[in-house]
């Protein structure tokens, strides 16, 4: 008789084992969340793992608190669930928020800084984006400590944050971000081009700003060289650079660019006007990219003065102003 209670009680939880498995299991891989849109879920540091199931449970996340425990106590324990943002979804297992959480798999927003945007553009993106609000950022671009050692001019982080594409968690620290941007700049400025910059004489300052112009004035990897030729061949005769970005940017500074650049526009007075001012403006006029930084420190070896859009992306190179005009009225009618 006993025997025989003996065998039923060992089925009998041998039944209730496999059930409590194949339950668990159920649990552990189902998707109890299928939203249209992903979830974000923020894990805050210091929160115990019952804690942080009971947000996930409140969220919809996960559909039981105590198998998500259990799975974390078979599985993950003594590992802590890391502290972060967290995207989930659609759809989303229990197993898939675990081990998100348990590996640290925090969401990175992936942010595209395009070659020749100003550092209000930037900020304007960013704040799109969801990392900083403009605000903030813009108040970190005003202050130049970040750069000061390589340029004691700067007044803010104009031309100083590397256009490239970033990683960063939702709401992160706005002096992080603009930190990471001018250590990219610092990685992209090698020392052989500090070198080179000093061999010509010049600031890192002064290349950053021709560099700035050369990005502006094409979007033609092949020209920057000649662009920037130009500038210098004008530069060293002291001649006018002649630059519409320059007037644009002015423009924008005090909030008055509407997209078109006219002629009146030419006799604005500001020191970025490089049709009033000779020389190089104040300061860069945007971000300019690396391919544009090593234009301004190694210009091509030709003799052009002038150069004029032809209307599809490319420009028309000249010595002389007579060959100049020729080419304005064949291309700007």
């Amino acid at each position: 008789m006993l025997l025989r209670l003996l065998k039923a009680f060992l089925i009998l939880a041998t039944i209730c084992l496999f059930w409590l498995a194949s339950w668990f299991v159920l649990e552990y891989r189902a998707f109890p969340l299928r939203p249209r849109e992903p979830v974000f879920f923020q894990v805050e540091k210091g929160k115990s793992a019952r804690a942080i199931a009971f947000n996930l449970k409140s969220r919809g996340l996960i559909r039981n608190k105590e198998s998500f425990l259990a799975a974390y106590r078979l599985f993950f324990f003594p590992k802590s669930l890391k502290a972060g943002e967290y995207r989930f979804g659609p759809p989303v297992s229990l197993s898939a928020v675990l081990e998100a959480l348990a590996q640290g798999r925090i969401y990175l927003q992936p942010v595209t800084m395009a070659e020749g945007l100003t550092g209000q553009e930037m900020a304007v993106l960013l704040e799109e984006k969801g990392v900083v609000p403009a605000a903030e950022f813009l108040s970190e671009f005003e202050r130049p400590g970040l750069i000061a050692s390589w340029d004691p001019e700067a007044t803010d982080l104009e031309g100083y944050l590397c256009p490239d594409t970033y990683q960063f968690t939702r709401n992160t620290a706005a002096a992080e971000v603009a930190a990471r941007m001018v250590n990219q700049f610092k990685s992209v400025f090698r020392r052989e081009w500090r070198r080179r910059a000093a061999d010509m004489g010049w600031s890192v300052r002064k290349v950053v700003v021709l560099a700035s112009l050369v990005e502006k004035e094409t979007s033609r990897p092949e020209e920057r060289k000649l662009i920037s030729a130009v500038f210098h061949n004008r530069l060293d005769i002291g001649m006018k650079l002649d630059c519409d970005p320059t007037i644009i940017y002015a423009l924008k500074r005090e909030g008055l660019f509407d997209g078109d650049l006219r002629f009146r526009d030419m006799k604005l007075d500001s020191p970025y006007n490089t049709y009033l001012h000779r020389g190089l403006p104040p300061g860069p006029i945007c971000n300019p990219s690396g391919e544009s930084l090593e234009a301004a420190l190694y210009p091509a070896a030709e003799p052009y003065l002038y150069f004029v859009s032809k209307g599809d992306g490319w420009h028309q190179f000249s010595v002389n102003y007579r060959n100049h005009r020729q080419a304005v009225l064949k291309y700007q009618k």
